[in-house]
């Protein structure tokens, strides 16, 4: 990654540019419903963006990673969600988006988290230690693109639920 990358905590000004972000980084992604930047607006507007971080280079935000309480069915507390992740399309495949995660997870742990799931592509996020668990899912989501990582070593089991504001639309 280059070195002049910072990453810091969103701030107040970035949401627009955060927004933007999101809009450019997700816009050729098949796989995308492209409401993202919604989904980070209504996760924002409900106080539910536990961290918000930002990759910055010369004033720019180049990138940024979301992090947001999930549910558990089986009553477990102290999980997160992870996205959604977003680098500026001509800085991708460059270590931003994995210096934003690994930074993420540092401080969710800091912060006491027992765990992080997220939905993604199977190749990138095992790098991590993310992975399958068979016992934990979320509805209607392939469980091959269903991972989480355990903090404390206990993975729930039950349904995943993230929260309201990922289903927010235009």
């Amino acid at each position: 990654m280059n070195p002049d990358i910072t990453i810091r905590d969103e701030q107040p000004g970035d949401a627009a540019a955060i927004t933007d972000l999101t809009i450019e980084a997700f816009k050729t992604l098949g796989v995308s419903n492209h409401t993202e930047q919604f989904v980070i607006e209504a996760l924002r507007a409900a106080g539910a963006l536990t961290l918000s971080l930002v990759a910055e280079l010369d004033g720019r935000v180049v990138g940024h990673i979301a992090f947001s309480p999930v549910t558990m069915s089986d009553g477990t507390t102290g999980w997160y969600g992870l996205g959604p992740v977003s680098v500026a399309p001509e800085l991708q495949r460059q270590g931003i988006g994995k210096a934003l995660i690994q930074e993420g997870l540092q401080r969710l742990k800091a912060l006491g988290a027992r765990g992080c799931c997220l939905v993604g592509h199977p190749e990138y996020y095992r790098q991590f230690g993310f992975g399958n668990h068979g016992g934990l899912a979320i509805e209607g989501v392939p469980p091959e693109v269903f991972f989480a990582l355990s903090f404390d070593g206990d993975t729930p089991n039950g349904s995943v639920m993230f929260h309201e504001a990922f289903m927010a639309r235009a």
